[in-house]
């Protein structure tokens, strides 16, 4: 546990901090259909969960990859 949240402490590579961002965004966007006030197709709920979920994994795995020294 202890290394986990050194990892996600340490500074994040650029290619994953736009999948970090990109998800998070996949996350807001379907946040937003699933409370919407209207009623919308089940087709539409189903995926904004799908979407809020694989959002919400990408998010939490590229923010464990970490900067190694070698690389540029």
């Amino acid at each position: 546990m202890k290394n986990i949240i050194q990892r996600v402490q340490e500074p994040t590579p650029r290619f994953f901090r736009k999948i970090r961002n990109a998800g998070l965004f996949l996350t807001a966007v379907s946040g937003a259909v699933l409370t919407a006030p209207v009623a919308l197709p089940a087709v539409l709920i189903t995926a904004a969960g799908y979407l809020a979920i694989a959002g919400a994994i990408a998010s939490a795995i590229s923010q464990t990859a970490v900067h190694s020294e070698g690389q540029p």
